[in-house]
């Protein structure tokens, strides 16, 4: 049975500022609820590819198509609207608010009667969000706050989840149990793209992948099949 697309990156050209490119000239399909990590170089673009992603940053050229819609010139709002959230790298949460209310917060532009019942089911997926819901976000550990922005980004029911250097920071113990989440979330049906600077445990877990540099794609595969690359392994993975 053929592979549902859900996201087509097509040429893609982007940047920060119009008169140089980060992104230029990318494509890439990614299927449905798969997992799928962004890998390269430091400079290669990949934060920039999921922010061009998400519609942080303009496309300059080229288009973005999700689940056949032409999403290229649409904001970040609409995006979020349509099914897709975004965990940019670093804290980002309400440090201040419990637990629970980051989450409320999460769902601000939902209009609907369910928030509570999806806050619930965020928790019960994630039972230390449930244990910490009246505590103040500030005071969780950096494994546990990660685990909160996750659970933030969830509770618009996204049908693709970008996720930002999830592991930055946080201590080698700490990381597995957050790749643990990772795989989890695939299995809730989300289709999740990462950037992550551990690219050998991010291709571990991921169904697809692709290398960029210097802000084009350098190599694409199945996480095995780019993690097993003699090429790859050489200039990206430390041999």
């Amino acid at each position: 049975m053929s592979r549902k697309i859900i996201l087509q990156v097509e040429n893609v050209v982007s940047g920060y500022i119009d008169e140089i490119d980060i992104i230029r000239g990318t494509s890439f399909n990614v299927y449905e609820s798969e997992i799928l990590s962004i890998i390269g170089p430091n400079g290669a673009g990949k934060s920039t590819m999921l922010k061009t992603i998400f519609g942080i940053l303009k496309t300059k050229s080229g288009s973005i198509i999700f689940n056949g819609k032409n999403i290229t010139k649409m904001n970040y709002i609409e995006r979020l609207k349509m099914g897709i959230s975004f965990v940019p790298q670093g804290r980002c949460n309400f440090p201040m608010m419990t637990v629970k209310e980051n989450l409320e917060m999460g769902a601000f532009i939902r209009d609907d009667n369910n928030v509570q019942r999806d806050i619930e089911k965020i928790m019960d997926r994630f039972p230390i969000l449930k244990e910490k819901k009246n505590e103040l976000a500030g005071n969780l550990s950096g494994g546990q706050q990660q685990i909160l922005e996750m659970g933030i980004a969830l509770t618009l029911n996204p049908k693709i989840l970008l996720v930002d250097e999830p592991t930055l920071g946080l201590a080698p113990k700490i990381v597995s149990k957050i790749f643990e989440e990772i795989l989890n979330i695939r299995e809730m049906g989300c289709t999740i793209i990462m950037v992550e600077q551990n690219a050998r445990k991010a291709l571990s877990i991921s169904d697809h992948a692709v290398v960029l540099e210097l802000g084009k794609k350098r190599f694409e595969g199945t996480g095995n099949e780019i993690a097993n690359s003699e090429e790859v392994k050489k200039l990206y993975l430390g041999g």
